[in-house]
């Protein structure tokens, strides 16, 4: 079931925003290691980053979700759902 204000989470989250930065990060590992088998050799710490990068922006989002954001939290402050 979603929250009542389901949009307003999506924008503001910052588990959301991390999941994204972590996509971003997802899809750019094999573009670089692409390039860098066509055009220049590859460096080994560049691939370590930037696993290392998308594993720690994974679990941020993780522990960002756990916290309560008071301003897109989906609390419905004593309120009941809407019925949709």
């Amino acid at each position: 079931m979603l929250v009542h204000n389901w949009r307003e989470v999506l924008k503001r989250a910052w588990s959301v925003r991390l999941m994204v930065l972590a996509l971003f990060f997802i899809i750019l590992e094999p573009i670089y290691t692409f390039v860098a088998a066509t055009w220049v050799a590859k460096n080994i710490y560049i691939q370590l980053a930037m696993s290392a990068i998308t594993g720690l922006l994974a679990v941020a989002a993780i522990i960002a979700r756990i916290f309560v954001q008071q301003k897109v939290s989906g609390d419905l402050n004593g309120k009941p759902p809407a019925e949709g």
